[in-house]
């Protein structure tokens, strides 16, 4: 159905610059609509949402263009986090701005990504998970007990106080004590990120559409019948590595710099799961329904965690059962049924609809 509304309004291009005009209007007015009616408790809710669509997006391009499942993705979200921690907090006593720690950061989760598919280009399916699942695992151990003899991430304790987003010679924001021009709020976070994130989807929409893009796609579906064709399946992986754990990086700074303070406690399996959930709920391989299955997991649980308690409430006069445990089986029993009744996503890639509709022995629609 979503497919069929936007071939309708390619055929139209008057059409489609007019949604994409109140698409962007809709987005800038957003953050003021939740504040008039919300508080800015929404607006930070939306923040985050921005970045599971950084770190569903980067994953995306190893589990859903190349084909190589990840569990550990989520070492290089911290990874990202830390280097900006590092950079830009009276930890080290650095005080670098945003412009020059984003890059760094981006590299180094990069370097990570490398490290992490270099020892694994033989392995698939299975074998692959588990690799990558002790690897963000190894990370958090890491970041926990790298406070000692020199102390680097401060362990357990994580590391505090940490800059917000400052701009040397932009006048936005407000100026801080180091000189520069500090964002401060959820509202210019919101903005800064929606604009971070739209240079994102535009990498990801020409990476899917170029010779790496399509030689991804052969690996995924034929690995043997890719190398006969002359694709180097060996840098093809490690670039879907890289690529990937860079989104992953950028997310971790931003995150760093909106929460001021990181632990390795943020960096917990479930949020690799919580991501991998995202890409298939919303149709791996599929950019916008990447985003779709971003904003749902992202968006649902909190308006469950708002609804839960008060129904209780008004039903029973009381609580019978903790909010938390009947919001996560809600949303359990509601992931399980869409994945039954939707096996490929909410929103398919193109590939991944002929393939389901092969087996089932039916035409795609």
């Amino acid at each position: 159905m979503i497919d069929e509304a936007l071939a309708r309004w390619k055929r139209h291009p008057a059409a489609l610059a007019v949604g994409i005009a109140l698409v962007a209007v809709a987005l800038a007015v957003l953050p003021f609509a939740l504040t008039a009616n919300f508080g800015t408790t929404w607006v930070r809710i939306t923040n985050f949402a921005i970045l599971y669509i950084f770190l569903a997006l980067g994953l995306n391009i190893v589990v859903g263009f190349a084909g190589l499942l990840d569990l550990g993705y989520i070492a290089f979200y911290a990874v990202g986090a830390y280097a900006y921690a590092l950079l830009a907090s009276p930890h080290f006593g650095l005080h670098l701005p945003f412009w020059a720690i984003l890059p760094i950061g981006a590299a180094v989760a990069a370097i990570f990504g490398i490290l992490l598919g270099a020892p694994t280009l033989k392995l698939r399916g299975d074998y692959l998970a588990i690799v990558t699942l002790g690897f963000g695992e190894i990370v958090r151990i890491f970041l926990n007990n790298l406070d000692q003899p020199v102390n680097i991430t401060n362990g357990p304790r994580g590391i505090a106080r940490i800059d917000p987003v400052r701009i040397d010679g932009v006048s936005f924001g407000v100026t801080d004590r180091l000189g520069g021009l500090v964002v401060t709020g959820p509202i210019k976070y919101y903005y800064l990120l929606l604009a971070l994130v739209v240079v994102v989807i535009f990498i990801n929409v020409r990476l899917q559409n170029s010779r790496i893009g399509r030689a991804w796609e052969a690996i995924r579906e034929d690995e043997v019948a890719a190398r006969a064709m002359g694709i180097s399946t060996v840098h093809m992986k490690l670039l879907a590595f890289a690529m990937g754990a860079c989104f992953g990086g950028i997310a971790g700074g931003m995150f760093a710099a909106i929460q001021t303070f990181i632990s390795p406690e943020s960096f917990v399996l479930v949020e690799s799961v919580m991501v991998l959930a995202m890409v298939v709920l919303g149709g791996m391989g599929n950019i916008w329904g990447v985003i779709l299955g971003a904003l749902l997991l992202s968006f649902v649980p909190e308006i469950l965690r708002f609804t839960v308690e008060p129904l209780q409430r008004q039903l029973f006069g009381r609580m019978l059962v903790e909010p938390e445990v009947i919001r996560m089986l809600i949303f359990g029993f509601a992931l399980v049924l869409i994945m039954i009744l939707r096996p490929g996503g909410l929103w398919p890639s193109a590939v991944r609809k002929r393939e389901l509709a092969a087996r089932d022995g039916a035409a795609p629609r």
